[in-house]
């Protein structure tokens, strides 16, 4: 199933064909379903091969003999695979690997999506496409958080899924959030030790939720299990408030929290390691939805029972909807793929057949309300931040600065605090602080809204608007202007 490079403005809408971007659960599912109903799929995706995060898989090369001691569901992972492989075999599905879509707009030909393929451009155009974008997670910062060994949950999930890795000897796993199990059991089964596992939420919450609650209990009660196996120790209510080191990670701090989530004072201890996974759930990606103009509400696209956005020919699935896991983007893949199906067909959807996903879909969201409600950060993490914490890592701007924003020069809001002191102007565009300035900043995290969903060069943008591309063009007149009005870009200046 390599990558087949495509020619670019290649007209597609004659084809009757769906876009879908992102071949994780979401992704995969409506291509499937979609697929096995008429419609011509070209899945792009920026891995090597299809999976996403959840299903990501070790390279060939690697050899691994038992790559299922890595997952759960891995029959729900073979089905999509071999379905998948299935329809790439008969010509319905085309599979773009390792294509990093920047930008998706509507043009005189349906909707276009623009990707580049090892530097080359590529742009796709068909009559729907569906945004499978998937998720990111949420960093907040704290002090000694850019010594090297820290790093997020989901990065130590991933190096362990693709790269058979780990980043050291003794671990703490920290943070809040239903991630931090697998992260912790993985890490375990892989010979890592982990030294504590850190739960900010207060597990008798989840007690008052069990109805939602009960279809993953089973998934939970394995996970204690093999944390109990591995004699993992156990901090609820606890927090990591500071890592050590000078050249590398070497202990960290955690403290007790009080009832409003607050770190009660004088309890703390400190714990040797050499590796800190720590996370604090995650954010979708809206990046395409909003350059195409879709609806956004908070940091979530607005779907219908369909999975359609409030743009014509466009869907959205999984986690950019809001994050639910790989149970929910599995029924809202499904979902959008037969609902594509029957209208690219020129029929009304029927509700019924898809019932069984729909029910599931109910079920999954309701169970990801309670995690919103239950696995949320500390109430006072801000207050431990000190004034030389850096929270911006790309362009190095600290808590300090930030506030200093705030308090003195009148910034209300991230996208003022963006313009005095670059955060958020860096390579990662503010995904990695966006939601730590919004703390800071006491505001609601909004969906970002920037020209292009991933770094693009000069030339490509320039080989795009030289073939008409409007929505590129906007995106490159407003870059331009961004320049002329900062050409020097010196770090503090407005």
């Amino acid at each position: 199933m390599a990558s087949e490079p495509v020619a670019v403005g290649e007209d597609l809408a004659a084809r009757r064909e769906l876009i879908v971007v992102g071949a994780g659960p979401a992704g995969l599912a409506a291509t499937v379903a979609a697929a096995a109903r008429g419609v011509r799929v070209t899945l792009v995706d920026a891995a090597a091969q299809p999976g996403g995060q959840f299903y990501r898989q070790p390279a060939a090369g690697f050899g691994a003999r038992r790559p299922r001691a890595l997952h759960h569901q891995w029959r729900t992972w073979q089905r999509l695979r071999d379905a998948l492989a299935g329809h790439v075999e008969a010509g319905t599905v085309r599979q773009l690997t390792e294509h990093q879509v920047w930008c998706a707009e509507r043009t005189a030909d349906g909707l276009t999506v623009h990707a580049l393929h090892r530097g080359e451009p590529v742009a796709v155009t068909a009559e729907a496409l569906l945004l499978a974008t998937g998720g990111y997670e949420k960093v907040l910062p704290f002090p000694g958080w850019t010594l090297p060994g820290v790093l997020t949950a989901g990065g130590a999930q991933a190096m362990l899924k693709g790269g058979l890795a780990v980043a050291g000897r003794t671990a703490v796993v920290a943070g809040t959030g239903p991630l931090l199990l697998p992260v912790a059991t993985g890490l375990a089964a892989a010979g890592v030790r982990i030294a504590a596992l850190v739960e900010s939420a207060d597990p008798g919450t989840l007690v008052r939720h069990l109805p939602a609650l009960a279809p993953k209990l089973p998934e939970a009660a394995l996970y204690g299990a093999q944390l109990l196996r591995h004699r993992v120790r156990l901090l609820n209510r606890h927090t990591v408030v500071e890592a050590h080191g000078t050249d590398r990670l070497d202990a960290v701090t955690v403290a007790a929290l009080d009832p409003d989530g607050r770190v009660r004072p004088g309890i703390a201890r400190r714990i040797p390691c050499d590796t800190l996974a720590v996370g604090h759930g995650m954010l979708p990606h809206t990046d395409l939805a909003v350059t195409l103009g879709c609806r956004v509400d908070g940091v979530r696209v607005h779907v219908d029972d369909e999975q359609r956005t409030d743009v014509p020919g466009v869907w959205a699935a999984g986690e950019s909807t809001g994050i639910g896991g790989a149970g929910l983007a599995l029924a809202e893949g499904h979902i959008a793929g037969r609902s594509v199906a029957a209208r690219l067909g020129g029929r009304e959807p029927d509700p019924g057949d898809w019932r069984t996903a729909a029910k599931s879909r109910a079920r999954m969201r309701e169970f990801a309300a309670v995690l919103d409600t239950v696995y949320t950060p500390p109430a006072g993490w801000t207050d431990q931040l000190a004034a030389d914490t850096v929270v911006c890592r790309c362009e190095e701007v600290t808590a300090g600065e930030v506030r200093s924003a705030l308090d003195e020069l009148g910034a209300g809001d991230v996208r003022t605090v963006k313009l005095l002191t670059r955060a958020g102007m860096g390579w990662c565009q503010g995904r990695m602080c966006g939601a730590a300035v919004a703390g800071l900043a006491g505001c609601e995290l909004s969906a970002p809204r920037r020209p292009f969903a991933f770094p693009v060069p000069l030339g490509v943008l320039a080989s795009t608007v030289d073939r008409g591309s409007g929505t590129a063009e906007a995106a490159a007149e407003s870059a331009s202007d961004t320049t002329r009005i900062n050409p020097t870009a010196e770090k503090g200046s407005p």
